[in-house]
């Protein structure tokens, strides 16, 4: 037991390992799940709050077992432990979405929500291995984020447009401004707005500092752009093609 909480127990993250292959194959399985289930849950309202408020609390737990973590290990420190990182905001932001139903934060939340969770589970920052409390935790609470959306993409039918890129864009932009605020109040770096993180990593591709906060611009709103044409722009076209088609059979 106290090498599965053990701040000091690190047995090693290793990219692209068989265990961190295994847990892509998970959340891939669970998304996958979903939307194949989607027509089942939306018909059935038991099952449809169930899987809506179990995200919810699986993302609460989630969080709140890592604080807990924290605390217990004397890790918590204002400067490193807020839940001021792209991804923790937009776990707390998909509970209240989720709760609330708010179509004002869906926008933010699927494609600042999906991507930075995306990038995470790909690329994770991670300490520690299968099968530690917190490789358990990072990819649950990662893979529950995506599927938040996903869930008001897929069972509750919310829907996106062009301009909703414009919208997730302006909301990262003013999240990142307020939490460029504490950083330079606390001495904090989060979401690495005030320097690149010490050892190396991916940010190191992107140039010097403030740079790489302009190409992570540009990266964002890439991503955000294929995420739309994924699962909305091309499913919305070939619904359209397949209802010409069976309009052309009935009336031939």
């Amino acid at each position: 037991m106290d090498a599965f909480f053990s701040a000091g127990a690190m047995s090693g993250f290793v990219l692209l390992s068989l265990p961190h292959i295994l847990a892509l194959g998970a959340v891939l399985i669970l998304i996958l799940g979903l939307y194949y289930a989607r027509i089942t849950i939306r018909n059935h309202p038991w099952l449809r709050r169930t899987v809506r408020y179990g995200l919810a609390m699986l993302l609460f737990l989630s969080e709140a077992s890592l604080n807990i973590w924290y605390l217990e290990q004397n890790l918590w420190d204002a400067r490193y432990t807020l839940p001021l990182e792209l991804c923790s905001l937009t776990l707390l932001l998909s509970i209240i979405m989720l709760l609330t139903g708010s179509r004002w934060l869906y926008p933010f939340l699927f494609f600042a929500g999906i991507a930075g969770a995306l990038q995470a589970l790909l690329t994770p920052n991670l300490l520690y291995g299968f099968p530690h409390f917190r490789y358990l935790q990072f990819f649950i609470s990662h893979a529950a984020i995506i599927l938040a959306s996903l869930y008001m993409t897929w069972i509750e039918n919310y829907r996106l447009g062009w301009r909703s890129i414009v919208w997730a864009i302006l909301m990262l932009n003013i999240s990142a401004a307020a939490i460029w605020g504490v950083d330079h109040a606390i001495g904090a770096n989060y979401m690495f707005l005030a320097h690149k993180p010490d050892t190396a990593s991916l940010l190191d591709l992107l140039g010097p500092y403030p740079y790489y906060l302009l190409v992570e611009e540009g990266i964002a709103l890439l991503m955000f752009i294929i995420l739309y044409v994924v699962f909305f722009l091309l499913p919305d076209k070939i619904a359209q093609r397949n209802r010409i088609r069976k309009g052309a059979r009935s009336s031939s």
